[in-house]
């Protein structure tokens, strides 16, 4: 079958595709869900799917979404809305009866309760044997400890640790813990789950039916696997100016009080924010790519300077370094720091913000201007590509709304949106039972035998991979002979990253090495790369050769700003922070733009895209199993930033003021929904639906039931401070209310941590789950989190090996696609191939 790959697909205006076009071509267009879902992960999860054309049904009790807020309006777009009891014997049969019309059944409630309801998991599959079905808990169903636990967002964040220690700035300055209102881990477990129910459903002709738990404090601290990775005795040459300052207070016993104005001057000049003309903050990420310091030096001016820069290879042992950093490395040198960011400082106070903007974005030099989240509504960009997307809602008028999280290149009604309508339920059931017979399970993973072709670096394009290796995929990592990212980005990072995968080193400038990527390509079904339209191109991989090497090829491509359609900004380059600066992250967790700070962790937004982009591979491979057709699978670092402020990301007139709880002391959004500290320790209390009736139920809290705002705040904080967390954990159990102790990510790892030396390594029965790798091939153990956020009842999740050298397999690569041993050796010298970039796994 004749496949087309149109260099701008996505372009076309919605108004010149014809409604049944849209209607049939669309990716999902065959398959049907009933969202169960409430709050944020289950109706992001349908929200997803029906951005790529899924006939989603969204079902609510007959008081309406529990999420009393215009975000419950976004999250139903597209989605036919239907009001059912499912407690009384009619609403049940009803339910019963959609399900046997169904591909797909989302619920995000606490364990056991779809049970209560008549529609666990074998009650579906005794309905309907081919469903897939998905319950996303906010701990896993199967952990003794934290299963009951009313699982709110921030009940979430707190145990796992995310409002501890959050980052090198707040611990400098003292800041412990911060509370944030973005929803991490609905966000990380909303990707999860959908790319999980498509990967089941383009497996289902082999594997069956499936039901799937995604428990949400599992998808966080996944999501945050960077903050709790940890290898043995860390060489110093990778340590940031920040961490250093935190060992060396911590040796002598100073305090971490540090002002937010001396902070600054612990960040590296080639990331951190700056002060433009106009006052705006200009973020700047340009460390750790060859080249990057360099061209945002030229693009301020700072030519001459550069020069007198140390540039020399990064993966150089510290021995024979010539100078103490390179250009090539982060961080800046001690020597360099303070000269390069003065007169970066300078530099930029010449121009307003936006002028840099644009100059830095045609310079290819990734930087871009601090934003709001409500400016980032209003931005043209966001609005041109679809990133913002226009939507008429009978209740709001028109509504701004994040536009897809992902989306597919030839899919023409990816930007074309409506808003929720009721379900016609009589036509519903008058519909035929889809084929519910039964299917003989292969009972292996749902990507056997896919094979990857990987050509991204750093994290967010690397975690693709590394996520498809643990359902089976075959992943060949394909790095340029000569590197181009340096040993923190590319070895420490990769260790996780690049899990699962064989690597090959090739010189894509050379036609030898291009001519050995054809072949890869044509043996691949999946390529991913991390890189704008233009990059994409220049590598030789636009759509058009691509389809001549391999018609039904899915290409997964992520940039930093694309969207469905085409904007002023769709080829600039950009990373995770950028993503956070642009979208208003930063401004959002700093509180304003004289304080913006990065969101507390690395990789936020970065491994998030990554697993978005396995959503959008997901829908790809439903599409090619229905039509035979290759496509083009895209996600961006700003639809990241989008959806971990999904709660906020709408705007109409009238809307109410963009007041969340925002900067650095924030600990709560109000008394019902805070930290506390109580007689032993931090704790978060979540009452935010109970309030009056939960402290009803406590004896200690019950005379505090009429007090309000501020009062009764200050009431519970000297209540809360009288008796250990453990008391209060176990008042408010059995309730939809919850206290929690604050972990921190690095309690939850040492709880957690198992060896791989011990063999067999249980991924189902906790919530949480680190392995150490006691073997690794460096010759220093490395702790990284387990795949363990996804866990089906009936196919095989595989924990991918550790990261190979970069090149370990290039000759064993080579001598597959039919190369002998001088063939290899010639390739090898003329600097085509390559089979290692340094003498030690970790270059020090």
């Amino acid at each position: 079958m004749k496949v087309s790959f149109p260099d701008n697909a996505t372009n076309v205006p919605p108004d010149q595709v014809k409604d049944s076009d849209q209607m049939n071509d669309r990716p999902l267009s065959n398959i049907r869900v009933l969202d169960f879902g409430q709050y944020l992960a289950g109706p992001l999860v349908g929200m997803m799917l029906a951005d790529m054309g899924a006939d989603v049904i969204r079902i609510d009790p007959p008081s309406g979404p529990r999420l009393k807020s215009p975000a419950a309006d976004m999250l139903s777009r597209g989605k036919t809305v239907l009001e059912l009891d499912l407690k009384t014997a009619r609403g049940l049969q009803t339910a019963q009866s959609l399900v046997e019309r169904a591909d797909v059944v989302i619920d995000n409630f606490r364990p056991g309760v779809m049970n209560r309801l008549g529609l666990g998991p074998d009650a579906l599959s005794a309905i309907n044997p081919s469903i897939i079905s998905l319950s996303m808990p906010g701990f896993a169903s199967a952990d003794p400890e934290l299963a009951e636990i009313a699982a709110w967002e921030a009940v979430i964040a707190a145990r796992t640790g995310q409002f501890t220690d959050m980052g090198l700035n707040r611990r400098l300055m003292g800041i412990n813990p911060s509370f944030t209102p973005l929803a991490l881990a609905s966000a990380y477990g909303s990707t999860f789950g959908a790319m999980s129910v498509l990967f089941a459903l383009q497996a289902r002709t082999r594997n069956g039916g499936e039901h799937i738990e995604v428990p949400l404090a599992s998808a966080l601290l996944e999501g945050l696997v960077y903050n709790c990775q940890r290898i043995e005795d860390y060489p110093e040459r990778y340590k940031s100016p920040r961490e250093v300052e935190l060992e060396r207070r911590a040796a002598e016993g100073l305090p971490t009080t540090l002002a937010f104005p001396e902070l600054s001057e612990f960040l590296d000049p080639f990331y951190r924010t700056y002060t433009c003309a106009d006052g705006r903050g200009f973020y700047v990420v340009a460390c750790s790519i060859k080249g990057h310091p360099e061209r945002a030096l030229k693009t301020l001016g700072l030519g001459e300077l550069a020069k007198s820069l140390p540039d020399f290879d990064a993966y150089l042992d510290q021995a024979v370094w010539p100078e103490d950093w390179s250009m090539r490395n982060y961080p800046v040198g001690a020597s360099d720091r303070a000269r390069v960011s003065h007169a970066m400082k300078e530099a930029f106070l010449t121009r307003p913000a936006h002028e840099w903007e644009e100059i830095f974005g045609t310079a290819k030099a990734p930087a871009t201007a601090q934003r709001t989240t409500k400016e980032w509504l209003d931005d043209p960009h966001a609005l041109a590509c679809g990133l913002v997307l226009r939507v008429d809602d009978s209740k709001h008028g028109e509504m701004r709304q994040m536009g897809n999280i992902v989306w597919l290149a030839n899919d023409h009604g990816a930007a074309d949106k409506q808003a929720a309508r009721p379900a016609d339920l009589d036509a519903l059931l008058s519909e035929e039972p889809r084929n519910n017979s039964a299917v003989e399970t292969a009972g292996g993973g749902w990507l056997d035998g896919l094979r990857v072709l990987d050509l991204t670096n750093v994290i967010a394009g690397p975690t693709i991979g590394s996520t498809l290796a643990r359902f089976g995929a075959e992943v060949t990592l394909v790095q340029p002979a000569s590197p181009s990212v340096d040993p923190w980005n590319a070895v420490v990072f990769g260790m996780h990253a690049h899990r699962g995968k064989e690597s090959i080193l090739l010189n894509l400038r050379s036609d030898e090495g291009r001519d050995i990527l054809a072949q890869l390509i044509a043996e691949a079904d999946v390529v991913t790369m991390n890189g704008t339209d233009t990059q994409r191109d220049g590598l030789g991989l636009s759509p058009e050769r691509m389809r001549e090497i391999n018609p039904r090829l899915i290409l997964v491509q992520l940039d930093a700003f694309g969207g469905p359609m085409r904007g002023p900004k769709s080829n600039h380059l950009g990373y995770d922070d950028l993503a956070q600066a642009a979208t208003g992250v930063m401004l959002r967790f700093g509180g304003g733009m004289d304080t913006p700070e990065e969101h507390a962790h690395f990789g936020t937004i970065d491994v998030l895209t990554g697993y978005c982009a396995c959503v959008a591979l997901g829908g790809a491979l439903v599409q090619l199993k229905r039509t035979g057709e290759g496509s083009i699978a895209r996600a961006s670092l700003a639809g990241g930033g989008n959806l971990i402020q999904a709660e906020f990301m709408y705007d109409f007139d009238g809307r109410a003021p963009f007041d969340e709880p925002s900067g650095r002391e924030v600990l709560g959004s109000g008394p019902y929904y805070h930290c506390y500290q109580a007689e032993d320790g931090w704790m978060f209390f979540a009452a935010p639906t109970e309030r009056k009736a939960a402290l009803s139920k406590v004896a200690e809290l019950s005379d505090l039931v009429d007090l309000k705002g501020a009062e009764l705040h200050s009431a519970l904080a000297q209540r809360f401070a009288t008796k250990p967390v453990a008391f209060w954990a176990a008042a408010l159990s059995d309730s939809s209310s919850a206290v929690v102790p604050l972990g921190s990510l690095h309690e939850t790892r040492d709880a957690s941590l198992q060896l791989e030396s011990e063999g067999v390594i249980d991924l189902t029965k906790d919530t949480f789950r680190v392995i150490r790798h006691d073997q690794h091939p460096m010759g220093r153990w490395c702790d990284l989190v387990a795949p363990n956020a996804v866990r089906p009842k009936r196919s095989r999740i595989t924990i991918p090996s550790y990261m190979p050298k970069y090149g370990h397999n290039t000759r064993d690569i080579l001598t597959r696609l039919g190369l002998d041993n001088e063939s290899i050796d010639k390739l090898i010298e003329s600097g085509a191939a390559a089979t290692q970039w340094s003498e030690k796994y970790l270059p020090e």
